[in-house]
């Protein structure tokens, strides 16, 4: 695989993919100069990719990559907007947890409001929680190919998204009432903030 044609055709495949999944990981704002810094190092590397991987797969790793040394380093200040809801249909209309669709158009409120909710405390996560939980709930990606991508084995890519889900969970539990509404959909209420007052002597 080799020359501008093919990079060419790779960009226009992938690009969009791989801004999303930035986006999603450090936020819109840092996205943007993220995914141009990605596929240089693609168009850098593009000579020594041997195919041990699919392509798919190694633009993942590139990008993952790159948004975790964002992370990791001093200058980076996360910004927790996250990316349009309209271009999250995917998660909208997804269980989470089963990975079942939910097709029936008046759910897709409910499904927004909970999914703005959800990727709020994807945010809290921790930089590689947050990359293997998006991975696998969000992208799709099967846990081989997760191993493949971040470059672990496989019992941590189960360890990671089981510790990613459960910490999502309790952080869901714990700030928000889940209840069926009355078209027997999953639902959720914030809950309220408490807020101590000291009595004063």
């Amino acid at each position: 695989m080799n020359g501008e044609i093919d990079f060419r055709k790779i960009y226009q495949e992938f690009q969009p993919k791989i801004h999303r999944y930035l986006s999603r990981l450090l936020g819109p704002n840092a996205a943007e100069d993220t995914v141009q810094e990605v596929f240089e190092k693609v168009h850098r590397s593009l000579d020594g990719f041997k195919e041990k991987s699919t392509l798919s797969t190694w633009l993942y790793r590139i990008a993952t990559n790159t948004a975790l040394d964002k992370f990791r380093s001093s200058s980076f200040k996360h910004s927790s907007a996250c990316s349009p809801l309209e271009e999250n249909t995917a998660i909208e209309n997804q269980n989470l947890w089963t990975g079942q669709q939910d097709s029936p158009i008046e759910q897709k409120v409910v499904r927004k409001e909970m999914s703005e909710c959800v990727r709020e405390y994807i945010d809290n996560l921790s930089p590689d929680c947050k990359a293997v939980l998006i991975l696998s709930e969000i992208e799709g990606f099967r846990n081989k190919e997760i191993a493949a991508i971040l470059q672990i084995s496989l019992e941590n890519v189960k360890i990671r998204l089981h510790r990613a889900r459960a910490g999502l969970k309790k952080e869901l539990n714990d700030g928000c009432d889940f209840y069926h509404n009355e078209q027997g959909t999953l639902a959720c209420d914030r809950k309220p903030i408490l807020i101590q007052v000291k009595k004063s002597d």
